[in-house]
């Protein structure tokens, strides 16, 4: 029987810290081998940060993680952290 994925928010996600970390999450290194992950990504709202964001999203996409049952970014913490089982707050404004 497949386990319900879990919501895992991960803040700066586009930052070193956190573009090392999903790839992990991803590879089911965090949470275990068989569970499906959902990655909700918040950066900040600068266009060049989503921007970011969105190409670290692709790389994610282009490796086919079969844990990886989905994932969004955000700029706004309320729709970023809204039903997560687990929060990385890894990220900082410099």
């Amino acid at each position: 029987m497949a386990k319900a994925p879990m919501r895992v928010a991960v803040t700066g996600a586009a930052g070193q810290i956190g573009y090392s970390l999903l790839f992990r999450i991803a590879n089911g290194d965090m949470l275990g081998k068989d569970q499906p992950v959902i990655l909700q990504l918040l950066e900040i709202p600068d266009e060049k940060a989503q921007k970011a964001l969105k190409g670290v999203m692709m790389e994610l996409e282009d490796c086919a993680f079969p844990l990886l049952a989905g994932m969004s970014a955000h700029s706004d913490p309320m729709t970023a952290f809204k039903d997560i089982d687990v929060a990385l707050l890894v990220g900082a404004r410099p």
